[in-house]
């Protein structure tokens, strides 16, 4: 089951998007996996209305056209709750109302108690984070949405690194994403990938942009799948 392939155009102007906000930034970062990155893409720095808002519309607008259907949307804690209301709101918008749903860190004792909040977990659900970077995430929403009773469809995520997984110390042949995918068997609908960024670092007419194409070229060639 691969990865959803984005429509070029659509993925273009998330780049250049995410870019302009500051969200996805150059320069040299350190992965979770110990690799040093000439880029971070850090979904927390979509912290305004408007920004987040435009968010939105990228992830509906990607999964409109990807055809998905699912009943409901799962965000795993913590940056996964904003996404997912933020999404369910802009579907509604658009004429697609749908419920979401999120998970405590952890579980309350009091009140309504438990660790799932918002609406009841039934359906296809659909899970949505910013990025794959392990699978972590993804393993333990589905633990969760199967406890409830139902049915997890697939997992949307705004930018696929593309890049090898690190099992052990050790790198994997495979990317989180595609870990996903083959093994947990559920599709991935990214916004966009690293080849979609680094086709927008070959063409735009950003200067400060342009001048880091080699090293992210550099980079997929050495972590990439």
């Amino acid at each position: 089951m691969p990865t959803v392939n984005t429509p070029a155009p659509l993925a273009q102007e998330f780049v250049a998007f995410a870019v302009e906000a500051g969200v996805l930034r150059f320069g040299e970062f350190k992965t979770k996996a110990g690799r040093l990155s000439p880029y971070f893409f850090n979904a927390g720095l979509f912290d305004d209305g408007a920004k987040l808002g435009r968010l939105a519309q990228f992830y509906a607008q990607r999964l409109i056209a990807s055809g998905l259907q699912f009943d409901m949307i799962f965000g795993p804690a913590y940056k996964g709750i904003t996404l997912a209301a933020a999404l369910s709101i802009e579907l509604a918008r658009l004429g697609h109302n749908k419920p979401f749903a999120y998970n405590r860190k952890e579980a309350k004792d009091h009140g309504e108690g438990g660790t799932l909040v918002g609406a009841p977990v039934h359906g296809r659900v659909l899970i949505i984070d910013d990025v794959i970077s392990a699978g972590t995430s993804v393993r333990e929403s589905i633990a969760m949405i199967t406890a409830a009773g139902a049915t997890p469809c697939g997992v949307t995520i705004a930018l696929d690194r593309q890049e090898k997984a690190v099992e052990n110390g050790v790198d994997s042949p495979k990317s989180a994403v595609q870990y996903v995918t083959e093994q947990l068997h559920l599709p991935v609908i990214a916004i966009a990938g690293l080849h979609d960024l680094l086709e927008f670092l070959k063409t735009t007419s950003d200067e400060r942009a342009t001048a880091h194409a080699g090293a992210v070229q550099a980079y997929r060639d050495r972590y990439g799948v």
